[in-house]
């Protein structure tokens, strides 16, 4: 072979080197580049964290989180990632050890580092309402939103989190920071215990309430979470015979009178009476009295706390909806009746006391009407204010 066969077959053969040469020198220029920029140079996080959240506002709280958690754990030296997952997972599991073992498993089909479970089941051990329980062994906690209150649960929810967070990876020394956990307002209301396991739990550490302060706040987080706002748009036929007896009213004279003998002692009690009576009549027709399953104080207890919060629900419902109606029959009372009639069916001078008293009459007569018209809803349409209706949903959804 000669000198130029030889030098030919060589150069061939430094054809790849040089294309990889080439290829590595094209990539340091772009990150070059995009540092001159100040644009970070992407790459993979180096934990995944794993939110597996109940349907409705635990869905929402972590879609939330999802969003502001990733800049809030990432530094220098570690990025984070964070994924939600909506899944029923604490359908018809009524212990935190379920629950654990459940996330554990979506943990590993995700591939996740760490994964944390967001309920709004309402979790209780020892009578002491749960906040949070975590599992560093297994990566995995629960967090129940309920026990964080009816007021500012996102940022509960996200002191909570981080707290989780420390306990899973033992970053800023486990439990020590407690991220407001430890405010003077939060020990006064309802002070937040950590309890390590002694032999007694079956999960490594433990986020609790105290009982009688822990319960007030598990209660109205259990009612929060119900959404009794919602309630009002989905008794349509109810709202619809409210407002059709409300406008009769305005139309009679002998309800014009009736209303005005009243006092202001009998207005209040009939209105009150007629809130009752709707919150009564739903709760009879569409079944969402929850009964025992057991004789078991834990369960007794569970079925006063759904009991309760269907309650506390169905009654800012509808009395969010007796406000709007009234405030509608006043509008229409001021606008269509003129005072000279008022005062001429009354037999007295009409003054803005009168409307108000009249406004009030045609409201709680709405309202008893609506009790008649809420036999029309949708069982679907009234369930959602009781926890164990939406339970039951979520585990036949699960199973199907």
């Amino acid at each position: 072979m000669s000198e130029q066969d030889r030098g030919d077959v060589s150069g061939e053969a430094g054809d790849p080197g040089g294309e990889e040469h080439d290829e590595s020198s094209e990539d340091q220029r772009e990150a070059e580049q995009l540092a001159e920029r100040g644009e970070p140079e992407s790459r993979a996080p180096d934990r995944r964290l794993g939110l597996i959240a109940d349907p409705d506002m635990p869905e929402q709280v972590s879609r939330r989180l999802a969003r502001d958690l990733p800049d809030m754990l990432s530094d220098d030296e570690l990025s984070w990632a964070v994924e939600v997952d909506v899944d029923p997972v604490t359908a018809g599991r009524h212990n935190t050890r379920d629950i654990l073992a459940s996330t554990r498993e979506r943990m590993d089909r995700h591939n996740w580092d760490h994964a944390i479970c967001l309920t709004d089941l309402p979790v209780r051990a020892n009578g002491r309402p749960v906040v949070a329980e975590a599992d560093p062994d297994r990566h995995v906690a629960v967090v129940s939103l309920p026990a964080l209150g009816g007021t500012q649960v996102y940022r509960r929810s996200r002191q909570v989190m981080l707290q989780m967070v420390d306990e899973l990876t033992g970053r800023s020394g486990g439990g020590s920071n407690r991220y407001g956990l430890d405010s003077k307002l939060t020990r006064l209301f309802a002070p937040v215990q950590r309890h390590e396991n002694t032999g007694e739990q079956e999960v490594d550490v433990r986020y609790t309430t105290t009982r009688k302060r822990g319960r007030l706040r598990l209660l109205t987080g259990m009612v929060r979470s119900n959404q009794p706002a919602q309630l009002v748009f989905g008794l349509r036929s109810a709202l619809a015979a409210a407002v059709a007896t409300s406008a009769f009213g305005l139309s009679s004279s002998t309800i014009w009178q009736i209303g005005d003998q009243l006092g202001a002692f009998r207005q209040v009690l009939a209105g009150v009476l007629s809130v009752a009576l709707l919150v009564g009549w739903l709760i009879a027709a569409h079944g969402l009295w929850e009964k025992r399953r057991n004789n078991s104080a834990n369960d007794r207890e569970q079925a006063l706390l759904y009991n309760t919060s269907t309650i506390a629900t169905l009654t800012i419902g509808i009395g969010v909806m007796y406000i709007g109606l009234f405030v509608v029959n006043l509008a229409v009372a001021l606008f269509i009746v003129p005072p000279n009639l008022l005062a001429s069916s009354l037999g007295h001078p009409a003054d803005f006391t009168r409307y108000l008293a009249l406004a009030w009459g045609f409201t709680t007569m709405g309202v008893i009407a609506g009790a008649l018209g809420s036999s029309l809803e949708s069982d679907q349409a009234v369930r959602q204010a009781a926890y164990g209706y939406r339970e039951e949903q979520r585990r036949n959804e699960q199973e199907h």
